[in-house]
């Protein structure tokens, strides 16, 4: 990595993971022919399971003029974009005295623009609770999937 400006600012999840993507860390599953680092490849993994795999350019700046009107501190917004906080209690350890600052309207109002701007995380393992049978059927082969064999003499 070559460092073109130095101190220029805090990056987002989002930030680095479209960078790592540029290098070629999504592209080679491999993992010999792009010019990326292990440890990219490790910061790579971590942050496709991060919020920022789903997140926009477009959604971010979004959110930023939008929370204008909560006078949030650049490292508070900074957070709440890398960690995608849907519920009040996960604002409080975010936002410095949030409570006071904002009241539990604000708060609320808070999270449902994070919900309503970044979209939620995709899951590839998890199977809706009402599913749940349906899917260990199909692992255990079970549900009238298997042919019966029948010995006639």
């Amino acid at each position: 990595m070559k460092i073109l400006e130095a101190n220029a600012g805090p990056l987002t999840n989002f930030e680095v993971l479209d960078f790592l993507r540029s290098k070629g860390a999504a592209k080679d599953p491999t993992r010999v022919l792009a010019k990326v680092a292990p440890s990219e490849y490790k910061v790579y993994d971590y942050l496709n399971q991060t919020p920022a795999s789903n997140q926009t350019r477009e959604a971010i700046i979004e959110f930023v003029d939008k929370s204008k009107k909560y006078d949030l501190a650049k490292a508070e917004i900074l957070n709440i974009v890398n960690l995608r906080p849907i519920t009040p209690v996960e604002i409080f350890p975010i936002i410095e005295e949030s409570d006071v600052r904002m009241g539990d309207d604000g708060i609320q109002e808070l999270t449902e623009m994070v919900e309503q701007v970044f979209p939620a995380p995709q899951s590839t393992s998890e199977v809706a609770p009402c599913k749940e049978a349906e899917a260990m059927e199909k692992e255990e082969g079970v549900g009238g999937t298997e042919e019966e064999t029948v010995v006639t003499t």
